[in-house]
């Protein structure tokens, strides 16, 4: 496939033009601890490029006036992004183990500024429905981004270091509905797009300029490094508890946020999706507690966390049983509490597990973090269809009881003996 062979060249690492040449980058020190500099670039990075996935989720209703596209065919803009994003990380992440990180992160910055740019362009919907799907394909940079950080911390601060990246990921997937929607309202939705393919392109040249090299771990073909995905599951048990434990959260995450504007709508709330966005920023609040799960991880290890997170996650959720009985205006003030304590118990819960599997074999992160993601997604997606499922026949206590089992799951996944042992 054309993009394996752009990001192959040297597999050894060699520079990507004469221009790398003249200013080489600098190679991996793992032993040194990383730069705020560095660190925020990598934060940053991981957010502003898993925002291009969400940015056009509160913008359908005015892409579609403006395209002349009915709400079905532009319902379609963000179910094709999310499918590149899912096939992306399925068939694109692994290749970190192959080639250089810094090559593929450069190379997928470029591409997705220009699906973005191209999206922003588009004269009709079938343009920005291919832009769409390759917005998705190409934003798996962020999960590019993750095992970068992982290698290039020294162990002890590995998980501070996670926790910081994943804090920056996790940022842009809530404010970036916030953010779009601001825009468009005030200068529309294409601007959007071109904002976005501007923030993305300013990444890319901080990347270049700012990220060393990093050395290949494997040789295998294509091929054989997808297929070792299979033999990673099968070999590593604390792969697979991890991605149970944490696509398990991801259902009740993904309930919740795909029903909470519905329910919002309705009575006796009768909301806009602006109050649905502003929930967003209370899921915000909650992943800043992230390096401080990454703290907690390097010191007492990550186990610690993967309980504490889980079970901050089942007492969140169940809060929102009390919602019947509460003034409205009370149950608005719960929703934000448990959004905020749910949203911070997914996420050093994640932080948590990226850092168990990150150290069951350097040598195969990339593809470690593409099974633990794969399975995350399709919890997110099972939560999604199961949210609306449980609204539309039992109400908004349905969802409630949906995702405080799943998070409950979780956590007896977590609890039962030789969770912290299983290789």
């Amino acid at each position: 496939m054309s993009f394996i062979r752009a990001v192959h060249g040297n597999a050894g690492g060699a520079p990507l033009s004469s221009r790398s040449q003249a200013h080489p980058p600098r190679p991996v020190d793992t032993g040194a601890p990383l730069s705020n500099g560095l660190r925020l670039l990598l934060a940053a990075s991981a957010g502003l490029s898993v925002a291009s996935i969400y940015y056009s989720q509160p913008m359908l209703g005015v892409m579609g006036a403006s395209l002349g596209a009915s709400d079905t065919v532009v319902g379609l803009v963000p179910m094709l992004t999310q499918l590149g994003y899912a096939l992306g990380i399925l068939l694109l992440t692994p290749l970190g183990d192959r080639f250089d990180r810094r090559r593929i992160i450069l190379f997928k910055a470029a591409l997705l500024s220009m699906a973005l740019l191209l999206g922003g362009l588009a004269p009709d919907i079938t343009l920005l429905l291919g832009m769409s799907f390759a917005i998705g394909l190409t934003a798996t940079l962020a999960q590019d981004i993750v095992p970068a950080a992982a290698t290039l911390a020294p162990e002890h601060e590995r998980g501070k270091v996670v926790g910081t990246v994943m804090t920056g990921l996790l940022l842009g997937i809530l404010l970036s509905r916030v953010i779009s929607g601001m825009v468009a309202e005030r200068f529309g939705w294409r601007a959007m797009y071109a904002v976005a393919a501007a923030s993305v392109a300013f990444i890319g040249v901080a990347a270049w300029r700012g990220l060393p090299r990093f050395r290949p771990t494997q040789t295998l073909s294509y091929g054989a490094l997808l297929g070792s995905l299979a033999s990673l599951w099968r070999q590593h048990g604390a792969l697979r508890r991890a991605a149970l434990a944490q696509g398990l959260i991801s259902i009740g995450f993904s309930a919740f946020w795909s029903t909470l504007a519905v329910m919002l709508h309705g009575a006796p709330f009768h909301l806009g999706s602006a109050a649905a966005g502003a929930f967003g920023l209370a899921g915000a609040a909650g992943a800043l507690g992230a390096p401080v799960a990454g703290r907690i991880a390097d010191r007492f290890g990550p186990e610690v966390v993967t309980r504490l997170g889980a079970g901050l996650t089942v007492l969140s959720f169940a809060t929102m049983f009390a919602a019947p009985w509460l003034e409205p205006n009370q149950r608005l003030w719960l929703l934000g509490v448990s959004a905020v304590g749910f949203d911070l118990g997914a996420q050093i819960t994640l932080v948590a597990h990226q850092t168990l599997v990150f150290g069951i074999d350097p040598a195969a992160r990339s593809r470690l973090n593409a099974a633990l993601f794969v399975t995350v997604f399709i919890g997110m997606s099972v939560g999604a269809a199961g949210g609306s499922l449980a609204l539309a026949h039992g109400g908004w206590m349905a969802v409630t009881l949906l995702a405080t089992a799943s998070a409950l799951a979780a956590l007896l996944v977590r609890l039962l003996p030789g969770a912290h042992t299983a290789h």
